[in-house]
C-alpha cells in the first residue's frame, strides 16, 4: 500500500491517491467524512473550520460501496478557494494581482523562510500553502480508509490528549481502547478525565486572549494487533521506527515515544521489561505493557501505545519579530488565520497516520488481493502465534 497527497491550503481542492487496498473492502464517503469532521473539531479551533465542511468525493477505486483493488482517488473541495482565485491562480496574472497577500515576513517556527530559500521564492506564500496543516486533511482521509481495513481485522484505534499546554491529564489505569475512544469522543478537548474538562477550556480561552498558542502531547492506542508485524533484521523494517517517522512527519510534531518512552531512562531494567505469560485461552501475553507493544522492532501482541509531542502553532496573533526578505529590515511576522491550539485535531491526525502505517505493514506481510483472502491469512497467523 502506498499513497500520495496533493493540494494547497487555499487551492481549489485537496487530493489523495492510495494504491494497494484489497478489493472487496466496504467503504463509503461517510467512513471518511466522520474522521474529517473530527479533525475540524475540538475546543479552540478558529474561523477556517467554520468556512470548510470537509466532504470527500471518490473519483476512482470504489464501486457500489466496495473497493475494486484499483487505485483509490479522493478529493476534498476547498470552499475558501473562491476568495483566492487570483492569488492562487495556476495561470500567469498581472503583477498588481500577484502582490495581493504576498508574504515577505516569515513566521518563526514555520516553513516560510527555509522553504523560500530552498525553492528560491520571492513570495513565501508558496512555502506556506503546501506546508500548512491543511495538508493533514488528506492524511486523515487516507487514515480513515486504513482504519476501515483494520476494523475488518478486529483492530481498534483511539487517541486522547495526555498533556495539554504543560498540564498533565490524569488517566485512569487499565482503560481499554474502546473506553479511551468513548471518553475522548465525549470531551471537546479530547481527554479521558472529565474532571479536568473546564480547567482546560478556561486555559485555552486565556491563551487566546493573550494572542498566544499552546501544544502538548497526544497518545494513540491500537488494540488487537497481531504478533510479529515489523522485523529486527534491518533498521528500516523495524515497525516502531516506521511509526516514529510517520508521527514526526505530522505538521508541528517534534518528538515521539512508545510505552514508558523517555521515562524508561530513569528506571531500572526490572522496572521496565514486560514479563511474559501464557494461557491456553490467550496464548502469550505480558504482565505489563511498559514497552508499548514492541520488542525488537516487532509487535508483541500487546496494545500499541505511542505518544507524540506537538509544538505550539507558530502563527501568533501577537507575532514575534522577523525580517523582511526583500529589505532585510526587522518586521513583525505575518499573521495568518490561526488557532490557540489544535491539539484535539492533532490527535485525530496522529491516529490516522499510525493506522496507515499499520495497514501498510499488514498488507505487506499477508496475502491481500481481496479482503477475504487477507482475513483468512490474518486469522491463520493468529492461530499459529497463539499455539506456538
Amino acid at each position: 500500500m502506498r499513497y500520495l497527497t496533493a493540494g494547497e491550503s487555499h487551492g481549489p481542492r485537496l487530493t489523495a491517491i492510495i494504491e494497494g487496498i484489497p478489493a472487496g473492502l466496504p467503504l463509503t464517503a461517510e467512513d471518511i467524512n466522520e474522521d474529517l469532521k473530527r479533525r475540524q473539531g475540538g475546543y479552540g479551533r478558529g474561523d477556517r473550520m467554520k468556512i470548510e465542511s470537509d466532504q470527500v468525493v471518490f473519483t476512482s477505486g470504489v464501486r457500489h460501496g466496495k473497493t475494486t483493488g484499483a487505485p483509490i482517488t479522493m478529493d476534498v473541495i476547498n470552499k475558501d478557494h473562491q476568495k483566492w482565485l487570483d492569488i492562487m491562480s495556476a495561470e500567469d496574472i498581472e503583477d498588481r494581482l500577484k502582490s495581493k497577500r504576498k508574504i515577505t515576513h516569515p513566521r518563526p517556527g514555520h516553513a516560510d523562510l527555509v522553504g523560500g530559500i530552498k525553492y528560491r521564492f520571492d513570495d513565501l506564500r508558496n512555502s506556506l500553502e503546501r506546508s500548512s496543516a491543511r495538508e493533514t486533511t488528506m492524511r486523515v482521509a487516507v487514515g480513515a480508509v486504513a482504519k476501515r481495513l483494520l476494523a475488518e481485522l478486529n483492530m481498534e484505534t483511539a487517541n486522547h490528549v495526555v498533556v495539554f499546554g504543560g498540564k498533565e491529564i490524569d488517566v485512569p489505569e487499565n482503560l481499554t481502547v474502546a473506553e479511551i475512544k468513548e471518553r475522548a469522543a465525549q470531551s471537546e478537548v479530547s481527554i479521558v478525565n472529565q474532571e479536568r474538562e473546564q480547567e482546560i477550556k478556561d486555559y485555552i480561552d486565556q491563551i487566546k486572549r493573550d494572542g498566544d498558542t499552546i501544544g502538548g502531547v497526544v497518545e494513540t492506542v491500537v488494540g488487537g494487533v497481531p504478533v510479529g508485524l515489523g522485523s529486527y533484521v534491518q533498521w528500516d523494517r523495524k515497525l516502531d521506527a516506521r511509526l516514529a517517522q510517520a508521527v514526526v512527519s505530522i505538521n508541528a510534531f517534534k518528538g515521539v515515544e512508545f510505552g514508558l518512552g523517555f521515562e524508561a531512562g530513569y528506571r531500572k531494567g526490572s522496572q521496565v521489561m514486560d514479563e511474559i505469560l501464557w494461557s491456553e485461552e490467550d496464548g502469550y501475553t505480558r504482565r505489563t505493557n511498559n514497552l508499548g507493544g514492541f520488542e525488537g522492532g516487532m509487535t508483541n501482541g500487546q496494545p500499541i501505545v505511542v505518544r507524540g509531542v506537538m509544538k505550539p502553532i507558530p502563527t501568533l496573533y501577537k507575532p514575534l519579530m522577523s525580517v523582511d526578505i526583500e529589505t532585510h529590515e526587522p518586521y513583525k511576522a505575518t499573521v495568518e488565520r490561526s488557532d490557540p491550539t489544535a491539539l484535539p485535531a492533532a490527535g485525530v491526525v496522529m491516529e490516522a497516520v499510525v493506522a496507515t502505517v499499520l495497514a501498510q505493514e499488514i498488507l505487506e506481510k499477508f496475502s491481500s488481493d481481496n479482503l477475504e483472502e487477507l482475513k483468512e491469512a490474518v486469522a491463520k497467523h493468529r492461530d499459529y502465534t497463539k499455539n506456538y
